[in-house]
């Protein structure tokens, strides 16, 4: 018998946010890529260390972003 909870995968399931400066970081390259664009963005994230994973997350899929 499944568990409704089985059937979703690691990326529905959302954590608590812990870490801050990255949450300002990303939002300040989110909010660039109008102007310099996602290119840019990416750069600057890797810049500040923001780990790759979450730097993909944030710029390319929205929709899996922390609230």
């Amino acid at each position: 018998m499944n568990h409704p909870r089985a059937q979703l995968n690691r990326h529905d399931i959302k954590h608590p946010r812990t870490d801050f400066r990255t949450r300002d970081v990303v939002n300040q390259a989110i909010a660039s890529i109008p102007s310099v664009g996602l290119q840019r963005a990416a750069e600057f994230l890797s810049a500040m260390n923001v780990p790759a994973e979450v730097a993909i997350r944030t710029l390319v899929y929205p929709n899996r972003r922390r609230p």
